[in-house]
C-alpha cells in the first residue's frame, strides 16, 4: 500500500496510511524542516507531488483537472461536471456490496454530509466501481440506509469504462491498489476494480487539492477543516 505525500504541514495518518491535509505547509522528507505555504497545494499525477502557486489565476489553464463526465445518480437523474459549478466536491469510489472497506469509509461520507449539511456550495460524489451490480435502485436503497440528503451527497452509476477511466486517470486512485493487503488485510483490488480507502478534495475548477484517508477519523477532521479553509479563503 502506497504512501501517500503529507499534505500540510505536521499531520500524518495511521501507520503509513494516506494522509490528511494540515495547516501551514508541507514538511521536509525528514519531517524536521518547515515551510510556510499559504492555502493548499495542486495535484496533478499519480506522485502526488504538491504544487502551489500564490493565486489561483496563477495556475496553468493547462493544470490537470478532472474532466467531463456522465453519470447517473440514485435518483435516476443524469449527472455531470455542470452539476458541481461554483462548488468544492469530496470524491470517493465504493460499492454497496462491500463488507470491508466501504462501510468505515461511507461512515465517514455521512460525517461529511452532517458536516457541510448547511453550506450549499459543498457537495460529495460516491463513484459506484460495480455499476453492473449498483443500479439506480440498488443505490437508492442505499442511500436510504445512510440517510443520504440526495441534494448534498450523489452516488453515481453508469458507464463502467468511464468510472475507471475517472478513477484511474482523473482521480489517480489506481495508486491505492493493491500489490498485497489493503486496510484491515483485505485485498485492495479484486477482479481488476477499484477499491480504495482515499477521499479527494476537489476545487471550484475541479482540480484535485488533497488526498485524505477515508478510513481514519483524524484525516477526515482534517479534511473537513480543508474544506472550510478553501470556502472562507480570500484567494478562492
Amino acid at each position: 500500500m502506497r504512501t501517500t505525500w503529507l499534505l500540510r504541514l505536521g499531520f500524518a495518518t495511521l501507520a503509513g496510511l494516506s494522509a490528511g491535509a494540515c495547516s501551514d505547509g508541507p514538511r521536509s522528507s525528514t519531517g524536521d524542516a518547515r515551510v510556510e505555504r499559504v492555502g493548499l497545494p495542486y495535484y496533478a499525477d499519480v506522485s502526488f507531488t504538491p504544487r502551489w502557486f500564490s493565486l489561483p489565476s496563477a495556475v496553468p489553464a493547462d493544470f490537470h483537472s478532472i474532466p467531463a463526465f456522465a453519470l447517473v445518480d440514485q435518483r435516476g437523474a443524469t449527472l455531470t461536471e455542470h452539476d458541481f459549478e461554483g462548488k468544492l466536491y469530496v470524491a470517493n469510489f465504493f460499492f454497496t456490496s462491500c463488507p470491508g472497506i466501504c462501510p468505515t469509509t461511507m461512515a465517514s461520507m455521512a460525517r461529511l454530509q452532517e458536516a457541510f449539511g448547511d453550506l450549499d456550495d459543498v457537495v460529495l460524489l460516491s463513484h459506484s466501481v460495480t455499476p453492473e451490480a449498483d443500479s439506480v435502485a440498488a443505490l437508492q436503497a442505499f442511500a436510504a440506509r445512510m440517510q443520504v440528503v440526495s441534494s448534498k451527497w450523489f452516488l453515481a452509476t453508469g458507464d463502467r469504462e468511464q468510472i475507471y477511466e475517472l478513477g484511474k486517470n482523473s482521480y489517480f486512485a489506481h495508486e491505492d491498489l493493491g500489490e498485497g493487503p489493503g486496510v484491515g488485510g483485505e485485498m485492495a483490488i479484486s477482479d481488476n476494480f477499484l477499491h480504495t480507502e482515499s477521499f479527494f478534495l476537489i476545487d471550484r475548477d475541479r482540480r484535485i487539492r488533497g488526498v485524505y484517508n477515508g478510513m481514519n477519523a483524524a484525516a477526515v477532521t482534517q479534511l473537513i477543516e480543508d474544506v472550510r479553509f478553501l470556502r472562507e479563503s480570500a484567494t478562492e
